[in-house]
């Protein structure tokens, strides 16, 4: 079988607003559970409780998120600040 081999260059990665997005998400988890919250005993008669703790669960997994995506923000601008102007990045 033939090896494949690439005939470009691979791309950069795009970079966002990575904090802002895994924020915006992990509001709408909270959210959602909030919003299911009064609809307790419904889910539970009716065999839909895992709907319930799915948000809290994704709610909860986005604050660790958070705290991982704000510490290789600040990880990222640091490298940047103690990378010497003069050379150039490839």
């Amino acid at each position: 079988m033939a090896k494949w081999i690439p005939q470009h260059e691979a791309p950069e990665p795009l970079e966002g607003p990575v904090v802002a997005t895994i924020t915006g998400g992990t509001i709408v988890w909270f959210v959602l559970f909030l919003v299911q919250l009064p609809f307790y005993g419904w889910f539970h008669e009716h065999g839909h409780l895992w709907w319930l703790w799915t948000c809290l669960t994704g709610g909860g997994l986005g604050l660790i998120g958070i705290w991982y995506v704000r510490g290789r923000d600040a990880a990222l601008k640091r490298a940047a600040r103690e990378r010497p102007e003069s050379t150039p990045v490839e």
